[in-house]
């Protein structure tokens, strides 16, 4: 085994030939391979975990809702029974409905949300204000970044809202002026959301009490198995009521982006059996050039699983001394990501424009699961690449082998 292992090696040090050249092609083919693979993958986790965060300080972890589809009364004793849980950290009973938001011939839908003035800061996690303050007079309004640029409007703009008509009845449009700007980072609740107090937006929508949503948030979104355990002692289940998670209201985004990354590392492990090709063209160069010495060793006496084993040997050389530098190179790039990116927005390739992602910059982190699966998958291939050229060299015939 050790003899074999010693060919192996002896056949793939760096020679003055084209079986040399082929040999550091091919390491370089795995190694781009295994580097691209980690580095995407990489990406793609980090810019998830932004938007989950995203999602997760804008957005309830549990929606309360009436199970068909009324207002819920009593929310006030509701939510102090909510707060008793352990692991709640907000609860906050809100009206919601889409109105239209016109200025100066410029129209928008966004989502109405009535919530208590006080208890804004604390459900929403949007930071300071860009302009004016988030208290919640009558009559007023606390919109997005983008929604706010859409219209045109600033602090003391007035904004003319209408919400949407109930059968048989007409609700004329309101005036509500604009009190403060905040910017979530995240463009599609800075541009669909207008927060203003619970009672001026139940008087806009014709209602005298209730509220449709009791809004949840807790200590411990991401953890699974404890966040279920919450969601059961909430002391809502009942026939009468519904109860929302962020993961089921929002299943169609983590889904898509699911299948995007999944799409992403599948294409890129193509581009790494692709370059698991190059070992087996130098495989193949390989058993031309070492025929003589192929004849030479079955006439010494090794079988054919030897001489199997000596090809199979050096292209799992080749695969490791690949995935090694790939490892290496994407912990370099990963590390210097910024850098990088910075450089090439300084030669004119804007690569992660902030305006777009409202990201500082570029998020990523490393899965040891998708590195060991990377390294998994280019093992296997690169064993099944290796397969035909050690058949081939262990087919040969030593009499004719030896006459080349």
């Amino acid at each position: 085994m050790r003899f074999l292992l010693f060919l192996a090696l002896k056949y793939i040090r760096p020679k003055r030939s084209v079986a040399s050249v082929i040999t550091c092609v091919s390491i370089l083919g795995v190694m781009l391979g295994v580097a691209v693979v980690i580095i995407v993958r990489s990406v793609m986790t980090g810019f998830g975990d932004q938007w989950r965060a995203k999602i997760l300080e804008f957005k309830p972890h549990v929606s309360v809702l009436s199970s068909n589809g009324r207002l819920i009364t009593g929310e006030d004793a509701m939510a102090d029974a909510i707060r008793a849980v352990d692991g709640v950290t907000c609860v906050t009973p809100e009206v919601d409905t889409r109105i239209l938001c016109s200025y100066e011939k410029r129209v928008l839908a966004p989502v109405l949300v009535g919530i208590k003035g006080d208890e804004f800061r604390r459900a929403y996690e949007v930071g300071e204000p860009v302009a004016g303050n988030f208290d919640l007079a009558p009559d007023t309004l606390v919109i997005g970044s983008e929604l706010a640029r859409s219209l045109g409007v600033w602090i003391g703009s007035e904004l003319t809202v209408c919400a949407p008509p109930l059968p048989d009845e007409v609700y004329l449009p309101r005036r509500w002026r604009v009190s403060g700007i905040f910017s979530s980072g995240h463009y599609d609740y800075d541009t669909g959301y207008v927060i203003a107090d619970i009672d001026s937006a139940r008087d806009l929508m014709g209602l005298e009490e209730g509220v449709i949503a009791i809004h949840v948030k807790t200590a411990f979104p991401t953890d699974a198995e404890r966040f279920a355990a919450l969601v059961e002692k909430l002391p809502v289940h009942s026939p009468y009521y519904r109860v929302l998670t962020w993961r089921e209201a929002d299943k169609q985004l983590f889904d898509a982006l699911a299948v995007e990354t999944n799409m992403t590392a599948v294409l890129l492990l193509l581009i790494s059996i692709v370059a698991l090709f190059c070992v087996m063209n130098t495989l193949l160069v390989l058993t031309v050039q070492k025929t003589p010495e192929i004849g030479l060793l079955k006439a010494l006496g090794f079988g054919k699983l030897k001489i199997m084993g000596v090809f199979l040997a050096h292209g799992l050389i080749q695969c490791t001394i690949g995935i090694a530098l790939g490892l290496l190179a994407s912990w370099a790039v990963l590390s210097n990501l910024q850098r990088i990116v910075e450089w090439l927005a300084s030669v004119g390739m804007e690569v992660f424009p902030p305006a777009i992602y409202s990201l500082s910059e570029i998020p990523h982190r490393i899965i040891a699961s998708d590195v060991w699966f990377t390294v998994g998958i280019v093992y296997v291939f690169g064993l099944l690449a290796s397969l035909v050229p050690a058949a081939l060299a262990a087919s040969k015939d030593p009499v004719s082998a030896l006459n080349e």
